[in-house]
């Protein structure tokens, strides 16, 4: 069973993209839009960024904590998100633009979260270069959305999320071409895009080969 303890062990025993790995973040495997669409054309200049994947221990469960992005944003309008942006020139590091941009969005304080690691970095089609930063986040905390950014907060099963059984992969029509993306439905959420692929990237480091 997967606890707070096996978690973090796992995380940080990982080969690439963890936490205190000592790898240089150029020498890490990058993933991206492109991993289900070989032809898709990458942007040349990428724009750093970084997200919290935030885990919350819950009684008997592990739940991971999501963001609703509010309809009127120019991008990802209404699309399900960990909480995350740009990393600024003022951020010391991807882990601190993680933090401050959690604490931006959701209201939670940084003194809150325990980082415990990081998942592979994600390229997006549209040329940000996401460094995903694992943290537990400890109750009790207050949730205090931006409510310019964040339409909703909620949170979903661990066990759901990385089970391979609700990974699936989906496909649409953009800008004429068709594009395969993976997808989780979870009730009345869709989650799907670079944050359902930051969680397969988590189900492939938590789940037994």
């Amino acid at each position: 069973m997967l606890n707070r303890q096996a978690i973090t062990q796992r995380l940080s025993s990982a080969d690439i993209g963890c936490w205190g790995s000592g790898m240089a973040r150029s020498d890490r495997i990058t993933r991206g839009d492109n991993d289900l669409n070989p032809r898709m054309t990458m942007p040349m200049e990428t724009k750093p960024a970084a997200v919290l994947v935030p885990l919350v221990h819950r009684d008997d469960d592990i739940m991971v904590l999501l963001t609703l992005r509010t309809d009127h944003l120019k991008a990802h309008a209404g699309q399900v998100s960990f909480p995350g942006g740009r990393v600024e020139k003022s951020d010391a590091s991807h882990e601190a633009a993680a933090l401050r941009e959690t604490q931006e969005e959701i209201g939670v304080p940084q003194d809150r979260i325990d980082l415990i690691g990081q998942l592979d970095t994600y390229m997006t089609r549209t040329g940000y270069e996401v460094t995903p930063v694992v943290g537990f986040v400890n109750p009790p905390f207050n949730v205090i959305p931006d409510p310019f950014e964040v339409a909703d907060v909620f949170e979903v099963p661990l066990s759901f999320l990385i089970d391979p059984d609700n990974h699936q992969r989906m496909t649409r029509e953009d800008k004429g071409a068709k594009r395969q993306f993976y997808a989780m439905q979870y009730g009345k959420h869709y989650i799907w895009g670079a944050t359902a692929g930051m969680l397969v990237n988590l189900s492939e480091l938590l789940i037994d080969p």
